[in-house]
């Protein structure tokens, strides 16, 4: 169903190629008529003016007459295909100046809605990952605005009500017409990690203060786009690698984490609006060695709240106790300060 909406999108957003090419059938048809009129011994006047009234459907009379099952066969096949052509040029002439008048009055309107934006989020790129992206901050309100250079990609994203721009972000002067200078975030996910590197040295010369998210595509790229002035940057292989791993090493603490199992109604959004996250560690091999309890790991840690241990022989210890020992590989589920990832500070 999604691919015949592409295609039927795709035929609606392109009216005056539409209208060349039925320009082009209708005269390839009345091309193939007049030769298989001279093909019975017309003459080419004779051919093309009989076409042109077969076509047109004027009704002037024959201009030699069709006694022949041949030329009855010419004649039929042409009314049939002709007028389908004519009729099909009409509808494309129609829908591409409907079409223009429609993109000059949607296009200012679009132009007023980015006029009027503030605090809002930028996204560079509408790839599967901004659609992603597009999604989460619609289904939550928040204010944000799409340059994409593609413009089969930005009508998509106008499809789904969300203000695109159709422009290449790597242009500065894109950056400001979509007001990054009064933006308060800006992700640019891109599949190119040079074009994101110079879009964020853009929107950061532009914006000191705005908050800078990057997509990255290889491992290199990460400090080039922090020296740039990214804020965060976002690794989606990396990510994904992590996220196998982890359900292949711990798969119930996974679904644990997941809400496959019970945990509690909106635990992950209160622990989010408290600033703190709920995800799954491996136990440092220090901690394991000297057989570190529960209790004094979170007393060193100073944020840090085990709240699920699994054993490496798949043992499971719900809310385990502060003089639990805890053991080298035992992956931990933990509620710490955002941003916290590892416990390796806490193994000296």
């Amino acid at each position: 169903m999604s691919d015949q909406g592409g295609v039927i999108g795709g035929l609606v957003a392109r009216p005056f190629r539409n209208l060349a090419i039925s320009i082009a059938f209708v005269l390839f048809v009345a091309a193939c008529a007049i030769v298989a009129y001279m093909a019975d011994g017309w003459s080419f006047g004779d051919a093309l003016y009989m076409v042109t009234l077969t076509i047109f459907t004027v009704g002037y009379g024959e201009v030699r007459p069709i006694d022949s099952h041949y030329l009855h066969g010419v004649t039929m096949a042409t009314m049939v295909f002709g007028c389908t052509g004519v009729i099909i040029v009409t509808g494309s002439l129609v829908q591409a100046l409907t079409q223009s008048q429609l993109e000059q009055f949607f296009g200012k309107r679009v132009e007023r809605d980015i006029d009027r934006l503030d605090g809002h989020t930028i996204i560079c790129g509408f790839g599967r990952i901004g659609l992603m992206l597009a999604g989460e901050l619609a289904s939550v309100g928040e204010t944000f605005v799409i340059a994409e250079r593609d413009e089969a990609r930005c009508q998509e994203a106008r499809a789904l009500g969300y203000l695109c721009r159709h422009a290449d972000a790597t242009d500065e002067d894109v950056l400001r017409m979509l007001h990054v200078e009064r933006a308060k975030v800006l992700a640019t996910v891109l599949p190119d990690d040079a074009a994101n590197v110079f879009i964020t040295l853009s929107a950061r010369s532009l914006n000191p203060k705005l908050e800078i998210i990057a997509r990255g595509e290889r491992p290199t790229t990460e400090r080039k786009l922090v020296q740039a002035g990214a804020d965060r940057v976002v690794m989606p292989a990396h990510i994904g690698a992590e996220r196998i791993a982890e359900m292949i090493l711990y798969p119930r603490l996974v679904n644990f984490l997941r809400g496959e199992e019970p945990k509690g109604d909106g635990t992950d959004e209160g622990l989010a609006k408290l600033g703190l996250d709920l995800r799954v560690i491996t136990a440092p091999p220090n901690l394991g060695a000297r057989k570190a309890t529960v209790g004094e790991l979170e007393r060193r840690s100073g944020g840090v709240l085990v709240v699920r241990i699994e054993r490496a022989d798949g043992a499971v210890i719900e809310s385990p106790s502060s003089d639990e020992i805890i053991r080298t590989g035992d992956a931990l589920a933990v509620v710490s300060k955002s941003g916290r990832s590892s416990l390796g500070s806490l193994a000296d």
